[in-house]
Protein backbone atom coordinates (compact mmCIF):
# COMPACT_ATOMS: atom_id res chain seq x y z
CA UNK A 1 0.00 0.00 0.00
CA UNK A 2 0.90 3.31 -0.77
CA UNK A 3 1.84 6.78 1.48
CA UNK A 4 -1.12 8.05 -0.45
CA UNK A 5 -3.50 5.72 0.18
CA UNK A 6 -2.89 4.73 3.97
CA UNK A 7 -3.36 8.17 4.56
CA UNK A 8 -6.51 8.17 2.56
CA UNK A 9 -7.20 5.24 4.40
CA UNK A 10 -6.57 6.76 7.52
CA UNK A 11 -8.49 9.78 6.70
CA UNK A 12 -11.69 7.40 5.63
CA UNK A 13 -11.52 5.45 8.60
CA UNK A 14 -11.32 8.94 10.85
CA UNK A 15 -14.23 10.44 9.29
CA UNK A 16 -16.10 7.23 10.26
CA UNK A 17 -14.90 7.21 13.77
CA UNK A 18 -16.58 10.92 13.76
CA UNK A 19 -19.76 10.54 11.25
CA UNK A 20 -20.39 7.18 13.93
CA UNK A 21 -19.63 9.78 16.98
CA UNK A 22 -21.61 12.13 15.98
CA UNK A 23 -24.51 10.28 15.03
CA UNK A 24 -25.00 8.28 18.23
CA UNK A 25 -25.31 12.03 19.74
CA UNK A 26 -27.39 13.26 17.50
CA UNK A 27 -29.68 10.57 17.68
CA UNK A 28 -29.37 9.44 21.49
CA UNK A 29 -32.06 12.26 23.10
CA UNK A 30 -34.56 11.24 20.88
CA UNK A 31 -34.31 6.90 21.55
CA UNK A 32 -36.84 7.81 24.01
CA UNK A 33 -39.37 9.42 21.78
CA UNK A 34 -40.43 11.47 24.69
CA UNK A 35 -40.18 15.03 23.48
CA UNK A 36 -39.26 16.06 26.90
CA UNK A 37 -35.92 14.73 26.52
CA UNK A 38 -35.12 15.95 22.97
CA UNK A 39 -32.88 19.10 22.76
CA UNK A 40 -35.04 21.45 20.64
CA UNK A 41 -38.47 22.89 22.13
CA UNK A 42 -41.01 21.80 19.50
CA UNK A 43 -44.83 21.84 19.99
CA UNK A 44 -45.19 17.92 19.92
CA UNK A 45 -47.42 15.78 17.69
CA UNK A 46 -46.38 16.26 13.87
CA UNK A 47 -43.74 18.22 14.56
CA UNK A 48 -41.86 15.93 17.09
CA UNK A 49 -42.55 13.49 15.20
CA UNK A 50 -40.87 14.98 11.48
CA UNK A 51 -37.94 16.11 13.85
CA UNK A 52 -37.39 12.74 14.78
CA UNK A 53 -37.67 11.19 11.29
CA UNK A 54 -35.12 14.14 9.63
CA UNK A 55 -32.55 13.37 13.05
CA UNK A 56 -33.06 9.29 12.18
CA UNK A 57 -32.24 9.63 8.85
CA UNK A 58 -30.00 12.30 8.68
CA UNK A 59 -27.69 9.34 11.32
CA UNK A 60 -28.25 6.80 8.83
CA UNK A 61 -26.83 8.95 5.80
CA UNK A 62 -24.09 9.94 8.05
CA UNK A 63 -22.52 6.66 8.98
CA UNK A 64 -23.33 5.06 5.30
CA UNK A 65 -21.28 8.17 3.53
CA UNK A 66 -17.94 7.60 4.82
CA UNK A 67 -18.26 3.54 3.87
CA UNK A 68 -19.35 4.74 0.21
CA UNK A 69 -15.61 5.90 -0.24
CA UNK A 70 -13.88 3.27 1.12
CA UNK A 71 -11.96 1.04 -1.58
CA UNK A 72 -12.82 -2.06 -0.12
CA UNK A 73 -16.29 -1.11 -0.01
CA UNK A 74 -16.31 0.44 -4.02
CA UNK A 75 -14.76 -2.59 -5.34
CA UNK A 76 -17.43 -4.85 -4.07
CA UNK A 77 -19.80 -3.37 -6.49
CA UNK A 78 -23.29 -5.19 -5.17
CA UNK A 79 -22.34 -4.07 -1.67
CA UNK A 80 -21.42 -0.55 -3.28
CA UNK A 81 -24.86 -0.36 -5.11
CA UNK A 82 -26.87 -1.40 -2.19
CA UNK A 83 -25.18 0.84 0.42
CA UNK A 84 -25.79 3.73 -2.16
CA UNK A 85 -29.27 2.84 -2.47
CA UNK A 86 -29.85 2.69 1.61
CA UNK A 87 -27.82 6.24 1.73
CA UNK A 88 -29.60 7.60 -0.56
CA UNK A 89 -33.24 6.03 -0.16
CA UNK A 90 -33.34 5.65 3.83
CA UNK A 91 -31.18 8.61 4.49
CA UNK A 92 -30.66 11.73 2.43
CA UNK A 93 -34.13 11.49 0.88
CA UNK A 94 -36.29 11.45 4.02
CA UNK A 95 -34.09 12.94 6.32
CA UNK A 96 -34.01 16.20 3.53
CA UNK A 97 -37.89 16.21 3.06
CA UNK A 98 -37.97 16.36 6.71
CA UNK A 99 -35.35 19.36 6.99
CA UNK A 100 -37.64 21.66 5.09
CA UNK A 101 -40.61 21.95 7.51
CA UNK A 102 -38.19 21.30 10.49
CA UNK A 103 -36.49 24.56 9.19
CA UNK A 104 -39.58 26.45 8.71
CA UNK A 105 -41.40 25.18 12.07
CA UNK A 106 -37.77 26.99 13.82
CA UNK A 107 -39.27 30.85 13.15
CA UNK A 108 -35.63 31.84 12.60
CA UNK A 109 -35.62 33.56 9.06
CA UNK A 110 -31.38 32.40 9.07
CA UNK A 111 -32.12 28.80 9.50
CA UNK A 112 -35.38 28.81 7.62
CA UNK A 113 -33.14 30.37 4.21
CA UNK A 114 -30.49 28.02 5.05
CA UNK A 115 -31.60 25.08 5.68
CA UNK A 116 -34.09 25.00 3.33
CA UNK A 117 -31.22 25.59 0.74
CA UNK A 118 -29.12 23.07 1.69
CA UNK A 119 -32.04 20.32 2.02
CA UNK A 120 -32.54 21.08 -1.66
CA UNK A 121 -29.29 20.87 -2.19
CA UNK A 122 -28.65 17.76 -0.50
CA UNK A 123 -31.64 15.95 -2.93
CA UNK A 124 -30.12 18.01 -5.62
CA UNK A 125 -26.84 16.56 -5.43
CA UNK A 126 -28.36 12.95 -4.93
CA UNK A 127 -30.57 12.87 -7.82
CA UNK A 128 -27.17 14.31 -9.67
CA UNK A 129 -25.20 11.14 -7.97
CA UNK A 130 -27.67 8.54 -8.70
CA UNK A 131 -27.91 9.80 -12.52
CA UNK A 132 -24.25 9.70 -13.23
CA UNK A 133 -23.88 6.39 -12.05
CA UNK A 134 -26.93 5.51 -14.48
CA UNK A 135 -25.07 6.66 -17.19
CA UNK A 136 -21.74 4.88 -15.54
CA UNK A 137 -20.02 8.21 -15.89
CA UNK A 138 -18.28 7.27 -12.19
CA UNK A 139 -15.66 10.09 -12.40
CA UNK A 140 -19.08 12.58 -12.26
CA UNK A 141 -20.58 10.06 -9.76
CA UNK A 142 -18.27 10.24 -7.69
CA UNK A 143 -18.06 14.08 -7.17
CA UNK A 144 -21.44 14.78 -6.71
CA UNK A 145 -21.49 11.84 -4.17
CA UNK A 146 -18.13 13.98 -2.76
CA UNK A 147 -20.88 17.16 -2.95
CA UNK A 148 -24.02 15.44 -1.46
CA UNK A 149 -22.12 14.09 1.73
CA UNK A 150 -20.51 17.77 2.25
CA UNK A 151 -24.20 18.27 2.69
CA UNK A 152 -24.34 15.46 4.72
CA UNK A 153 -22.02 16.33 7.03
CA UNK A 154 -23.30 19.78 7.78
CA UNK A 155 -24.65 18.02 10.84
CA UNK A 156 -20.94 17.74 12.15
CA UNK A 157 -20.03 21.02 10.89
CA UNK A 158 -22.41 23.20 12.36
CA UNK A 159 -22.03 21.74 15.89
CA UNK A 160 -18.49 22.47 15.68
CA UNK A 161 -18.12 26.30 14.15
CA UNK A 162 -21.03 27.61 16.81
CA UNK A 163 -18.24 27.01 19.28
CA UNK A 164 -15.77 28.60 17.31
CA UNK A 165 -17.45 31.57 16.52
CA UNK A 166 -18.23 32.20 19.76
CA UNK A 167 -14.88 32.12 21.16
CA UNK A 168 -13.79 34.14 17.98
CA UNK A 169 -15.98 37.40 19.24
CA UNK A 170 -13.99 37.44 22.66
CA UNK A 171 -10.66 38.47 21.89
CA UNK A 172 -12.30 41.39 20.19
CA UNK A 173 -14.47 42.55 22.98
CA UNK A 174 -17.77 41.01 21.39
CA UNK A 175 -18.33 38.65 24.30
CA UNK A 176 -16.91 37.50 27.31
CA UNK A 177 -16.66 33.97 28.65
CA UNK A 178 -19.47 34.26 30.84
CA UNK A 179 -22.17 35.49 27.86
CA UNK A 180 -20.64 32.70 25.30
CA UNK A 181 -23.53 30.50 26.37
CA UNK A 182 -26.36 32.76 26.25
CA UNK A 183 -25.46 34.03 22.71
CA UNK A 184 -25.20 30.06 21.45
CA UNK A 185 -29.05 30.09 20.67
CA UNK A 186 -28.53 33.22 18.28
CA UNK A 187 -25.61 31.98 16.93
CA UNK A 188 -26.65 28.71 15.92
CA UNK A 189 -28.43 29.40 12.80
CA UNK A 190 -25.40 31.10 11.66
CA UNK A 191 -23.46 28.11 11.69
CA UNK A 192 -26.15 26.18 10.19
CA UNK A 193 -25.40 27.62 7.20
CA UNK A 194 -21.90 28.44 7.09
CA UNK A 195 -21.72 24.91 7.62
CA UNK A 196 -22.75 23.33 4.50
CA UNK A 197 -21.36 26.28 2.37
CA UNK A 198 -17.67 25.74 4.12
CA UNK A 199 -18.43 21.80 3.38
CA UNK A 200 -19.11 22.73 -0.13
CA UNK A 201 -16.26 25.02 -0.73
CA UNK A 202 -13.60 22.35 0.75
CA UNK A 203 -15.06 19.28 -1.55
CA UNK A 204 -14.85 21.46 -4.39
CA UNK A 205 -11.37 22.54 -4.47
CA UNK A 206 -10.58 18.56 -3.68
CA UNK A 207 -12.63 18.17 -6.96
CA UNK A 208 -10.83 20.11 -8.82
CA UNK A 209 -7.43 18.95 -7.73
CA UNK A 210 -8.31 15.41 -8.47
CA UNK A 211 -9.74 17.14 -11.97
CA UNK A 212 -6.32 18.28 -12.81
CA UNK A 213 -4.40 15.63 -11.32
CA UNK A 214 -6.18 13.48 -13.97
CA UNK A 215 -5.37 15.74 -17.00
CA UNK A 216 -1.98 15.53 -15.88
Amino acid sequence: MTDQALRRRRTLLGLLVVAVGFAVVLAWPYLSLDPADGRLDVRGGPHYAVLVVHIFTAAVALVIGPLQFMPAVRARRRLHRTLGRVYLLAGVLPSAVAAVPVAIWSGRPVTQAGLTTAAVLWLVTGALAYRAARRRDFTAHRAWMLRNYALTFLAVTSRLLVPLLLLAQIPFGGATAGEIGERAPAMIPIGQTLGWVVNLLVVELLVIRRSRARAA
